[in-house]
């Protein structure tokens, strides 16, 4: 939701009304800079996650290991024999552009095309699409339900203007939270356990605050892992990873270091990046041909939001200038994780695919998460599957010599 930031942030801060509001809970200390990188949730196996910027050693072993797993579950028992096409798909940031990728999804299934993915990643409002996204179509309907139905009162509660001074974001989330338990329930973690035991994976990112570094979530892991508390981690993570800094409250993640609880403070996955696949580190060509796995590969990306620049008459305040400024910078960033992910496509030989809502598209919105926005945007997203989308195959601006 990181590119909802200007509209969410800056104009409440000046249109809030003044009120009284508590401050929140004191948090158990952070993680010891010396110790961040040997932190575990505790319940989970320490592959429930990867720092993205790191040696991308533990995810290598699990993706040898879900090529194995799907190996069994297709029955087989050749090393050498090449697998089916895997399909990839990220979801990127949005917030309620959201809309677009689930009308799009949506619209892929109805004309018959879509294709199961062996790997679906999501940032913010694209983490909340992707548990849908990687179930398959018997998950459409709670899908659209979720991006055509509700307002903004189903997704936060503004706080007054002290919140800015004494509480932790300038919104109660606890909508939000709501909505998505509604969801993210023991039936579609389950259900996810199960995908994950065929060898496919659904990650999401957050941006862990301590230490300013992004983190990728392996959901699998987290369904399969037995610990009663895994539901509740995995809807911490899917709010986590679309909780603005600043606008919402971020999500403390209990964690033990060296036999210490500490907890973790988890923000938005967009403060890091609006779309990605897999960490640019992971050589994915190069380790399949050493591992025999042989298979073609295309990835599909999906970007909320418009790629050309929107204009605005900018009132010279402080706020809005600042506010404008990091949508600016949040605009630029997406358009460079699309630049990335065709980087490591063509390193990797997948077939590179991308789409993203056209300047066609010119229906304006009331407010944040105004219903009758989503609705239009979600049909916009829907018609265009529908009728075969035409899919980029490279990044906006890209020249091929």
């Amino acid at each position: 939701m990181a590119t909802q930031f200007q509209r969410v942030f800056f104009p409440a801060l000046c249109a809030l009304a003044l009120a009284a509001c508590g401050s929140p809970p004191e948090r158990i200390s952070a993680v010891p800079s010396d110790l961040a990188r040997e932190a575990t949730v505790p319940g989970m196996p320490e592959n429930v996650r990867y720092f993205a910027d790191e040696d991308p050693e533990r995810l290598i072993a699990d993706a040898l290991a879900s090529a194995e797993r799907e190996r069994r579950s297709l029955g087989v028992t050749d090393p050498a024999a090449p697998l089916p096409t895997a399909h990839y798909l990220a979801i990127s940031g949005g917030g309620d552009a959201g809309a677009f990728g689930a009308g799009l999804l949506i619209g892929w299934t109805e004309s018959g095309a879509r294709p199961e993915f062996k790997l679906v990643t999501g940032i913010s409002t694209g983490a909340l699409t992707a548990p849908f996204a990687f179930l398959g179509s018997d998950y459409d309907e709670q899908l659209k339900t979720v991006y055509t139905t509700i307002g903004p009162e189903d997704v936060f509660k503004p706080r007054g203007l002290f919140a800015a001074i004494n509480n932790d974001g300038l919104a109660d989330t606890s909508p939000l939270w709501t909505l998505v338990s509604q969801y993210a329930n023991e039936e579609m973690l389950a259900a996810i356990g199960r995908e994950y035991q065929e060898g496919r994976f659904l990650l999401i990112a957050t941006t862990n605050l301590d230490i300013r570094r992004p983190v990728i979530w392996n959901i699998g892991e987290i369904a399969l892992s037995g610990d009663p508390n895994a539901v509740t981690l995995f809807r911490s993570i899917l709010i986590a990873s679309a909780s603005i800094p600043g606008a919402f409250p971020p999500v403390m993640i209990d964690v033990e270091a060296d036999g210490v609880p500490y907890q973790e403070m988890h923000v938005d996955g967009g403060a890091a990046a609006q779309v990605f696949i897999y960490p640019p580190n992971f050589e994915l060509e190069d380790l399949a041909e050493n591992y025999g796995v042989t298979r073609e590969r295309t990835v599909y990306v999906v970007r909320n939001a418009q790629l050309e620049p929107e204009w605005s008459d900018v009132d010279r305040q402080t706020l809005t200038i600042v506010g404008r400024a990091i949508a600016s910078l949040i605009h630029s960033q997406g358009i460079g994780d699309l630049y990335r992910i065709y980087s490591s496509a063509q390193r990797d030989g997948l077939d590179y695919n991308l789409a993203f809502i056209p300047a066609e598209f010119d229906v304006e919105k009331e407010e944040e998460f105004d219903t009758a926005y989503m609705q239009a945007l979600f049909e916009f997203g829907r018609e265009r599957a529908v009728n075969r989308y035409p899919w980029e195959k490279t990044p906006p601006g890209f020249v091929d010599d």
